[in-house]
């Protein structure tokens, strides 16, 4: 499968062995947490995740640790081709304003290189 027709599951699960391989070098990686807010779900199992607080456009990846004068980090991991929704749009700008470091990144590349600028600028 190339790049380009690797879907955002198999992107993000890529970003996070990169994550996980990198714990020992950056303390910190070891609190990044998947926000499993997205997919296709059966009615009933959506029904119970919005009651439980689940919202639409939830970034999917999240740091809360402050780095480098941002408050967190969070990144909506996208496939090559993928594009943010509307609703994601919305979480990026407003985790922005509480003084969040938030990216949509298209590949595992590209996300892996935002997660070294956040972990780096802390050293």
């Amino acid at each position: 499968m190339t790049s380009a027709n690797r879907t955002e599951h198999a992107e993000q699960v890529e970003l996070m062995r990169l994550v996980k391989m990198s714990e020992g070098k950056y303390p910190a990686l070891k609190l990044m947490f998947a926000c499993p807010n997205g997919g296709l779900r059966h009615r009933t199992v959506a029904a119970k995740l919005k009651a439980e607080g689940a919202k639409p456009g939830v970034p999917d990846l999240m740091l809360p640790v402050p780095m480098g004068g941002y408050t967190g980090l969070a990144i909506e991991m996208k496939s090559m081709t993928g594009y943010a929704s509307r609703e994601q749009k919305d979480w990026i700008e407003a985790l922005r304003s509480h003084g969040w470091r938030a990216e949509v990144c298209r590949g595992r590349e590209a996300a892996w290189k935002v997660v070294l600028e956040y972990v780096e600028a802390a050293a």
